[in-house]
């Protein structure tokens, strides 16, 4: 995979994983998802994200997750 819009630079928002070496890290892009799931919306609230940002934000986010088994007490 590719994330040619996904910079990383220690002097920048600490070393965070940003959207084009933008002061606007994936997890932020990933948050606003949450708030804004019209599009619409979240292109006025931010618009110096595109969509391929947007889409490299998720996809970044989704392989830097593990699966992991989680052991639940039972109740």
């Amino acid at each position: 995979m590719a994330f040619d819009r996904i910079t990383c630079n220690p002097a920048k928002m600490n070393g965070q994983p940003c959207i084009r070496d933008l002061r606007l890290t994936v997890r932020r892009v990933i948050e606003a998802i949450a708030t804004y799931p019209d599009r619409q919306d979240l292109l006025r609230e931010y618009p110096e994200l595109e969509d391929e940002d947007i889409r490299q934000a998720l996809e970044y986010a989704a392989a830097t997750l593990d699966d992991k088994t989680l052991t639940l007490a039972a109740s």
